[in-house]
């Protein structure tokens, strides 16, 4: 087993620890998240109870306010296998006057936040976080994502030199797509083959325990369909009606259960940027998977350039989670002439707008819908980033700068 490696979102969660009485934090299976609230040196005197254990799940469920009084304070992994446990949780807090910070530390595979008992007895006591798959920096044995704030902290004049000051090295994307950010497939396994078998063991166990827990899915044989298809839209703009129209479902069904992969945070969508009174603009989302490597797996398919965008997608959605408040928020851009932009990162005032392309020689062309963007948002665009498959860091016209994406990731 590789040695531990420290995670981005351990100081954000530190400090939300000293704030709140509670703290969830989420993001889907195999992320990592019982490892950190267990392995980390930060969280090293927290008393630490997992609902993955029979006992302590029985006890849960039929004396909940014991159980949270074993300890001071404490950390409940795999809380979302009996979500009234969270009204003891509730009740306990409401009696602390004044209130304690750091009291419940909660992990869970389906977004807390979705999901409507857990958001109503927590609300107003809780901070709430995402631990996403592994960046690739967090890979590496670094506790970070990409160089998002010094994107955003710097003229865009000064970009090509600050890039090519970064000490990283060449590294082959598609094999990056192909583990994925989960630490067993990621770190552990070496083969193509094991990867293969690990991702489709995940798929089972997800269809056959964890979305029970979420709701009545009867026919799953069809929702796996609604998986596979949906992988293979990676990148795509988001069409309930032509999905259910391609597996035989219908719209209303679609819609749940893309919300249910969303609430299991298997699936993301990137909500259009739609700040503009003169242009009409495309107002659906795009559709991404949380982790490339099971979307690939789900597709059957092999890397292409919406895989390589799926990769700066979650290594941004990495950084946003580290904020404590006015969370960065990645959108997209798209005009109904055609014109669109990959990402739209949107940190206070400032707009970042990002283009990927799989390619190794960019052109001029490949920057034109950068160049519209910035005209149409004026000042408020600090820079234009075109993000590609080659080694060459350089200004390409008035604000847009392209670079190799491993530069920046």
């Amino acid at each position: 087993m590789p040695p531990y490696r420290p995670r981005l979102l351990t100081r954000t969660l530190l400090a939300d620890l000293a704030t709140f009485p509670v703290v969830a934090l989420t993001g889907s299976r195999q992320t990592g998240k019982s490892t950190l609230t267990r392995d980390d040196d930060a969280f090293a005197g927290r008393p630490w109870l997992t609902l993955d254990d029979f006992d302590v799940l029985e006890e849960a469920k039929a004396a909940p306010h014991d159980l949270l009084q074993r300890h001071p304070t404490m950390t409940l992994d795999e809380v979302q296998r009996t979500p009234p446990l969270l009204l003891a949780v509730k009740a306990l807090v409401d009696r602390d006057r004044p209130r304690r910070p750091g009291r419940f530390l909660l992990t869970g595979s389906a977004n807390l936040l979705l999901m409507e008992a857990v958001a109503d007895s927590l609300a107003g006591r809780a901070g709430y976080r995402v631990l996403h798959p592994m960046t690739r920096r967090e890979l590496a044995g670094e506790a970070a994502a990409g160089r998002w704030d010094v994107l955003f902290g710097h003229g865009v004049d000064d970009w090509p030199a600050l890039l090519g000051d970064e000490r990283a090295e060449p590294e082959d994307w598609r094999t990056l797509a192909r583990h994925g950010g989960m630490p067993v497939p990621a770190l552990e396994l070496g083969s193509a083959d094991a990867r293969s078998r690990w991702f489709e063991g995940y798929a089972r166990t997800y269809l056959e325990r964890d979305l029970r827990q979420l709701s009545d899915v009867q026919d799953l044989p069809a929702f796996r369909r609604l998986m596979r298809a949906s992988a293979l839209r990676t990148g795509g703009l988001l069409n309930i009606a032509e999905l259910g129209r391609d597996i035989g479902m219908p719209s209303a069904t679609v819609a749940r259960h893309l919300g249910l992969l969303e609430t299991s945070h298997l699936i993301h969508r990137v909500e259009a940027f739609a700040v503009n009174r003169t242009t009409r603009l495309v107002k659906s989302p795009k559709l991404y998977w949380t982790d490339v490597a099971l979307g690939l797996h789900l597709a059957e398919s092999s890397p292409d350039g919406a895989h390589l965008e799926n990769l700066v997608l979650m290594d941004l959605l990495a950084w946003a989670e580290t904020h404590a408040a006015a969370r960065p928020r990645v959108l997209h851009w798209r005009t109904a002439s055609g014109r669109e932009v990959d990402f739209v990162v949107e940190h206070g005032a400032k707009l970042l707008a990002i283009e990927v392309k799989a390619t190794s020689r960019p052109t001029r062309k490949h920057a034109r819908h950068l160049r519209a963007f910035r005209e149409d948002y004026g000042d408020r665009v600090v820079g234009g980033l075109l993000l590609h498959d080659g080694d060459e860091t350089y200004r390409m016209s008035d604000g847009i700068v392209a670079t190799p994406w491993w530069r920046v990731l």
